[in-house]
């Protein structure tokens, strides 16, 4: 019985061949994308689901909190002596393993030069608490001493070739030997992060790297990746619950009051391994995380689009279901019943649905690698050979055709076999309503996908045309490695010497980086100086920095290296005047101000400018430039260009970097570049939406030209009737397009409101973004009209035009 179902399935799609093809293509495209953003899913949420402890595994995060309790700063990383103490204070945790980022580190191994931006100062406990695949050396130990080193096979075989890696030196930051103890397999793409390197920790111990007193006093350094672990189903939330006393127990810093209660200023937290990836969103993290929220939205986008190939499916079996009145007729009389009727109806969407289904996996395979170099992740179709995936791929096809068939197959069995064989059939209002309904919902999803894509690129050209406050434009950014002043005032005035060389300027950080630096602050108030009660962030500069930037001065002016006290004087920004209560920029200068323990006065205020992305608000900004004693504040140079000889400049750079810097790579980037870089998940985001949003408005127009050739053959003798009493082809085709036009006016009015809301809730994640405009609802929604009549026009236009003899000769 089921092959001759099949059998009959096949007949029928063969017998309507334009309508199986909307279909067969409707339903291909869906479950491409489906399969497409399913495994993009998987990929998210396996996250450090590897390791065998993973549930057992949680970070300990950090915030800094107002006076008034206000969160000013989040970190994934703590304090050094944090680690230690809590194996201590908690006899509930089995094991704490702590891992410190290097930051770029310049690597050699003979006379190979290497930069190397993944490497760790790592403890012997890390065995312990994560899965690391050792090949060789021995993990208990290979960590333990001091200058040490184990480094992935990627490193390896980029350093030795194939030679043994065991035992050789390498040195790093131009200073410290370390011998190599162990090689393990680099950390799988779903890990929240990927050390390649791995120094011994205990090499911080030394006071020429950090010094152990630092390890164990040192509350200002937040620079440590701390994890734990725990017994399975422990309540972690007992230990969150006991941090702010852990906290006033431990904490102090010199000069602070003995009672004073630091846990009102700072307070630690604990965050799953798991839920790192899609839910930790700190203002410093390892590497750039995923989003829960963009796995939802893609998550809609894919159900979204298989509901509109199934609406298709309904809406032209329905529609044609006045073609198959006889033969519905013909095989109640001939015993049939509505079981079986449902059955053969159904099993035509089931092949459908298979068939779409072996078309789409070919297609995702095809387009995969295309979508990661569009996405820049690294998914492979082998995410779905896992059981718990088969499963349910292999039951999609059956559940999208019964979703898809139902409604037909219930509707079409129903048919009375004395009206179907008289044919006195119609189909009634009700499916005709049921239809229009599929129409407008797919219409409506249109536009709605239409505004959210044209909005998502407005903010995006908004975010790379806006006024920054700064010139980024030609400026090269260097890392600082001078380890004395006057060895980069010889590099300084060589580099100046160059035709192509505007400036250079030195900072602790370079625009489009993040400012997590702050310190203490007390500002003129009357005649004495009072705490401020607003975290100021920090910035280090020398005299060069301004006019590398092209910042302007709303008053006062720049540090001077011809006056030696402008070490101990500041600049604000207009924001930080703005928090500290003074009436003007002009009014703040002269002031006295203390920062750091150091106290001065504030010489000048800079305009306010974007020195983060504008996801976040301008922060006040205290600007000052260390003692030329003390180079290690600085960890940037900024070169600004002349003209635009950018690459006789750079190579004019390199030159001269080679002579200071011999044992150090040279490496640059542009600060434009960069900038651009701090949305590339917004552009990765826009480039998909834009093309879902065009795979959905073409299955729905699809479906909407078969829908119009069905209503148009329906009323083909009318269309005859009508010209041969004279009506033109315009009226005709107005005629048969002010229907559906109605649906798309109807469905625009819907999605207005839907669109507004989302896109509202998006925007809200950008402290600086556009308005959402009236007019882009207007425009999608006069995009999906246009669209929608030029798909019905087709075949109104065909209809209108051809002879309406043929039409009238079977009456």
């Amino acid at each position: 019985m089921i092959q001759n179902y099949l059998k009959m399935a096949w007949r029928n799609l063969m017998k309507h061949r334009f309508i199986s093809f909307i279909n067969l293509f409707g339903l291909t495209m869906g479950l491409a994308c489906c399969l497409l953003i399913s495994i993009y899913i998987i990929h998210e949420t396996s996250f450090d689901r590897y390791h065998s402890k993973a549930d057992r595994i949680y970070r300990v995060t950090r915030n800094f909190n107002n006076p008034d309790g206000t969160v000013t700063l989040r970190l994934s990383t703590i304090a050094p002596p944090f680690g230690p103490l809590l194996k201590n204070d908690f006899p509930d945790i089995q094991q704490v393993t702590r891992l410190l980022p290097s930051g770029k580190t310049p690597v050699k191994y003979g006379d190979k030069l290497f930069s190397e931006t993944q490497l760790f100062f790592a403890d012997e406990h890390l065995f312990d608490v994560f899965d690391v695949n050792v090949t060789k050396g021995n993990p208990q130990k290979a960590l333990q001493d001091p200058f040490t080193v184990m480094v992935s096979e990627t490193v390896a075989r980029k350093y030795f070739g194939n030679e043994e890696a065991l035992n050789k030196i390498i040195k790093i930051n131009n200073q410290f030997n370390l011998k190599v103890t162990g090689v393990f397999r680099s950390f799988p793409s779903n890990s929240h992060i990927h050390p390649e390197i791995m120094v011994s920790f205990n090499t911080l111990k030394d006071s020429a790297v950090y010094g152990d007193k630092q390890l164990q006093t040192n509350y200002g350094n937040n620079s440590f990746f701390t994890y734990f672990l725990v017994p399975e189903n422990y309540p972690v939330k007992q230990i969150e619950a006991q941090f702010p006393a852990f906290i006033d127990k431990h904490m102090f810093f010199p000069g602070a009051p003995p009672a004073m209660k630091f846990s009102k200023l700072t307070t630690l937290g604990v965050q799953k391994l798991t839920d790192i990836h899609l839910y930790s969103h700190t203002d410093y993290e390892a590497e750039e995380n995923g989003d829960i929220t963009r796995v939802y939205i893609f998550s809609v986008i894919a159900l979204i689009i298989l509901l509109i190939a199934c609406i298709n499916y309904m809406n032209l079996a329905t529609a044609r279901s006045a073609l198959r009145a006889k033969e519905i007729g013909i095989r109640k009389v001939a015993g049939a019943g509505k079981g079986e009727l449902i059955a053969q109806f159904l099993s035509e969407s089931v092949l459908i649905a298979w068939i779409a289904m072996i078309l789409a996996i070919l297609i995702a395979w095809i387009t995969l690698p295309w979508i990661n170099r569009l996405s820049d992740l690294t998914l492979t179709g082998q995410m779905l050979l896992n059981w718990k995936y088969m499963v349910p791929v292999i039951l999609v096809p059956f559940i999208v055709g019964i979703t898809s068939g139902i409604y037909p197959a219930l509707f079409m069995s129903s048919f009375q076999p004395v009206k179907t064989l008289k044919g006195l059939f119609r189909t009634g209002g009700r499916s005709i309503s049921f239809r229009q309904a599929l129409v407008v919902m797919q219409f409506g999803i249109s536009i709605v996908l239409i505004i959210t894509t044209a909005i998502v690129f407005q903010q995006l050209r908004y975010m790379q045309q806006a006024k920054l406050g700064y010139h980024k434009e030609l400026v090269v950014a260097l890392p600082y490695y001078f380890t004395s002043n006057s060895q980069y005032e010889a590099f300084r005035n060589d580099i100046l010497g160059q035709n192509h060389i505007q400036t250079i300027g030195r900072s602790s950080r370079i625009p489009t980086g993040r400012l997590l630096d702050s310190q203490n602050a007390a500002a003129e108030s009357g005649d004495s100086l009072q705490p401020v009660n607003a975290e100021l962030k920090y910035l280090a500069i020398d005299q060069d920095f301004i006019p590398s930037y092209g910042i302007g001065m709303a008053a006062g002016r720049n540090f001077s290296k011809a006056i030696v006290t402008d070490t101990a004087n500041f600049l604000l920004n207009e924001t930080a005047v703005k928090v500290l209560g003074w009436p003007s920029a002009e009014k703040a200068i002269g002031r006295n101000f203390s920062y750091g323990g150091t106290r001065g006065k504030v010489i000048g205020v800079v305009q306010d400018f974007h020195f983060e992305s504008l996801r976040q608000r301008i922060a006040p900004m205290v600007l000052s430039m260390p003692n030329p004693a003390l180079p290690n504040f600085y960890n940037a140079l900024s070169v600004k260009i002349a003209g635009n000889n950018t690459t006789e400049a750079v190579i004019a750079i390199e030159k001269i970097w080679k002579r200071y810097l011999p044992e150090i790579p040279f490496e640059f980037s542009f600060v434009d570049d960069s900038y651009n870089k701090l949305y590339q998940a917004e552009q990765r985001q826009g480039r998909l939406f834009t093309i879902f949003a065009g795979i959905a408005i073409l299955i729905a127009c699809l479906g909407l030209l078969g829908l119009s050739s069905f209503a148009i053959t329906q009323r083909i003798k009318e269309i005859g009737v009508r010209k041969v009493l004279g009506a033109g082809t315009g009226s005709i085709v107005f005629l048969l397009s002010k229907d559906f036009m109605k649906l798309v006016f109807l469905a625009a009015l819907i999605a207005f409101p839907v669109a507004w809301y989302a896109m509202r809730q998006w925007l809200a994640d950008f402290a600086y973004r556009i308005p959402v405009s009236w007019w882009i609802f207007v425009a999608a929604g006069s995009i999906a009209a246009a669209i929608a009549l030029l798909t019905v026009s087709i075949m109104a236009i065909r209809a209108a035009t051809a002879n309406p003899v043929k039409s009238l000769r079977t009456e």
